[in-house]
């Protein structure tokens, strides 16, 4: 993706998903930002939007983070929230296996916690070993997980899949985590 967009995506993220108040903007109960007072807000915070720069970062962005309502009047970010949003999302029957890139340093406490969700609203999962790769690798060498979802979800765990494909449970437990053999692009 253009530098550009990366920059501007970066921004969407903060306000989107942590920090509305760096665009002086308010999202609704399920995360919506008024595309307007957004553009607007960044304007007075220095960061310059407009549609046809936002609609580029929605289609261009390679994960999918944002999306628009129907009418194209909001926006909001599909995952990977540490306020307050319902997403809406209805619970889903996952595939056996799903996919968590991380790096050698956080392995002990997650053999020893599990995944956790930290300050998000949940531990986010990738359907593919190569996303999970691309995930650790922002952090170093990447390490990737196995997580035995079929037998989560037999147990009780609820999963949510979005729009862009990323799954998103509570709380991965280590009883159901395997380090993949192949873990080393």
């Amino acid at each position: 993706m253009d530098p550009a967009l990366v920059r501007v995506s970066k921004f969407l993220s903060l306000v989107l998903r942590h920090r509305p108040e760096a665009a002086g903007v308010r999202p609704d109960a399920e995360g919506w930002v008024d595309v307007e007072a957004l553009i607007e807000g960044a304007g007075r915070k220095g960061v310059t939007l407009d549609r046809a720069l936002l609609g580029r970062v929605v289609a261009e962005n390679d994960k999918g983070r944002f999306e628009w309502d129907e009418a194209g009047e909001r926006i909001r970010a599909r995952q990977g929230h540490s306020i307050q949003v319902e997403l809406g999302l209805e619970e889903v029957v996952p595939p056996e296996r799903l996919f968590h890139g991380t790096v050698d340093r956080f392995l002990t406490p997650i053999r020893r916690e599990g995944l956790i969700k930290g300050k998000r609203h949940h531990v986010h999962l990738s359907a593919d070993r190569e996303t999970a790769v691309k995930v650790g690798a922002r952090r170093g060498a990447p390490v990737v997980l196995i997580v035995e979802a079929g037998r989560m979800h037999g147990d009780g765990f609820a999963f949510f899949r979005t729009g862009n494909g990323v799954w998103l449970v509570e709380h991965v437990p280590p009883a159901y985590l395997v380090t993949d053999p192949d873990d080393r692009p």
